[in-house]
């Protein structure tokens, strides 16, 4: 697998994870030395680090957009054509801070939306109404273009795009095959 496919996979593989007990307590927060604080932008780094995938740090949403711009790695909703692996910014605050929640584009749907895994973010198991701040690590649906086909509201503000390796990974059989091969030249 590529390490796109292994930073999404581990992303999924925390779905349904809560924070607890106390509030905004979780292993990512304890990672990232921000424990106790909203920890969308934690979730995210700890599921990079997870696959040796080197991010700008997202724990701060606003200084993480900034850096994604500042190394060309960024796009606006408006003109974006997100990818799987792309960092999501959100803004679900009028008036409030331009960018206060981030999450991982899990699929594009081709339809104006994008699927995301998302940190502290309403779920199913916590029943929070807080899109920003609701507790568990789920998956949601989010628009990124005011056209979009399932006519959601548009809180995506922009994607970063890592910079992802292309490893390979070899299975015993794989490596046998190669041995035939060159063997046989």
């Amino acid at each position: 697998m590529s390490q796109k496919n292994d930073f999404v996979t581990t992303a999924r593989g925390e779905i349904g994870t809560i924070e607890g007990p106390k509030d905004n307590e979780t292993k990512y927060g304890a990672f990232t030395k921000a424990n106790f604080l909203p920890w969308c932008g934690s979730f995210v780094m700890w599921c990079a680090a997870q696959v040796g995938l080197k991010i700008p740090n997202v724990v701060s949403t606003i200084d993480g957009a900034t850096k994604f711009q500042g190394i060309g790695a960024w796009s606006n909703a408006a003109t974006a054509k997100p990818t799987v692996g792309d960092i999501v910014f959100f803004d679900f605050v009028d008036g409030g801070s331009p960018i206060n929640h981030v999450g991982i584009v899990a699929r594009n749907n081709q339809d104006g939306t994008v699927t995301t895994i998302e940190g502290n973010t309403s779920g199913d198991k916590k029943k929070s109404t807080s899109e920003r701040n609701g507790g568990e690590v789920a998956q949601k649906v989010r628009a990124y273009r005011v056209d979009n086909k399932k006519k959601l509201p548009v809180f995506i503000v922009g994607f970063g795009t890592p910079k992802f390796t292309e490893k390979t990974v070899y299975t015993t059989a794989d490596a046998a095959k190669a041995a035939a091969l060159k063997e046989n030249k």
